[in-house]
């Protein structure tokens, strides 16, 4: 019995949407007979082959369940107990993980301000220091978000500059990669290019919010942080039993290109959506539409009228969040639009039905 409209979408969230029909057929066609729990089933001995295609042969995956868990493991593989993590003001560890680094991994964050989401080398020179002093907690990782929580992306030679400064003092990049396949669908590049290429040591690799019903990946790039990853795995409670039903879903959307489809197609809304709204008055678009996120300021009257016909998330400094995703339609995107139009001219809507 379903118990909502099953075609009823949003734009609040990428994670409110379902699971992309190739990925369910997958998860069904895993469920027959019996397979060795654990990871030790044929569906995640094949997937270590396909993540070595993405991000090359060296490259290990581990499953896990959700993508906070995956962060956190990823961030104490690439730490001691006594290091601490730059990161954006706006990166999603910080804002919104519950304080999963620190309470989990013991990790303290060191934040700096970005205009865009996006870290710089200038940026990170403002917390990189205290390598040698006991009463600072060191810094030994850089995390990135690809995209970012501001829907902007990195190209592969901010990276590489990041990971190259990184790397000359002694430290790691992590790369938070929830929405690496919106990122590498807008530049048109594998996502190897991202990652292994432009020097990343570890990254979180999202599923979730492209299409499968859940599951992320840990993916180590350098081999030196793979020591006791499935550990580390476990302990963080991160481990399915029944792993094959996670990695059949990411074996659908990796060996093919359903990835990539997906990602470009909830940009596509997002670039549509843009052009719809961005030219009316009272719009003020606060990003640049990269990926699948589309940032306005609107007037709070507007907003809240919205809220009464959408559920979506505001942001700081009287945002608004609008986020598109796999099933997301051309209608939907054209009935936000009107709605918006509506909402800032509420008196014309009234008189001028459409």
């Amino acid at each position: 019995m379903n118990r909502h409209d099953a075609d009823s979408r949003g734009f609040a969230s990428d994670n409110y949407s379902g699971i992309h029909p190739e990925i369910l057929a997958a998860i069904g066609a895993a469920g027959g007979g019996h397979q060795v729990s654990y990871g030790g089933d044929v569906y995640t001995d094949r997937l270590r082959e396909v993540f070595g295609l993405h991000f090359g042969s060296h490259a290990r995956a581990y499953p896990v369940l959700t993508g906070t868990g995956a962060n956190v493991i990823a961030l104490q593989a690439a730490t001691d107990r006594w290091a601490s993590v730059i990161c954006a003001a706006s990166a999603h560890i910080h804002v919104d993980e519950g304080g999963a680094p620190e309470k989990v991994a013991g990790l303290k964050l060191l934040t700096v301000p970005t205009p865009d989401g996006k870290l710089t080398v200038e940026a990170i020179r403002a917390e990189a220091h205290g390598f040698d002093d006991e009463h600072r907690a060191q810094p030994q990782v850089i995390s990135l978000a690809q995209s970012t929580e501001l829907g902007t992306v990195y190209n592969p030679g901010e990276i590489r500059a990041i990971t190259d400064f990184a790397h000359a003092h002694g430290m790691r990049v992590h790369l938070d990669g929830a929405r690496l396949a919106n990122a590498a669908a807008h530049l048109g590049l594998p996502l190897r290019a991202l990652t292994t290429d432009a020097g990343v040591d570890i990254l979180s690799f999202g599923g979730t919010k492209n299409g499968l019903l859940l599951g992320e990946a840990v993916v180590v790039l350098d081999p030196a942080l793979d020591r006791g990853l499935d550990r580390l795995r476990k302990s963080s409670m991160q481990l399915a039993s029944k792993m094959r039903f996670v990695s059949a879903q990411f074996l659908a959307l990796l060996e093919g290109d359903l990835w990539l489809r997906n990602a470009t197609h909830a940009n596509a809304m997002a670039t549509l959506l843009h052009d719809q709204i961005a030219t009316l008055p009272g719009v003020r678009v606060q990003a640049p539409v990269q990926a699948n996120a589309v940032f306005v300021a609107l007037p709070d009257a507007a907003r809240t009228r919205l809220h009464d016909q959408f559920h979506f998330y505001d942001w700081a400094g009287g945002q608004a969040r609008w986020m598109t995703t796999f099933d997301t339609t051309p209608d939907d995107v054209t009935r936000l639009a009107a709605a918006v139009r509506a909402a800032l001219n509420p008196v014309h809507a009234k008189t001028n039905p459409t």
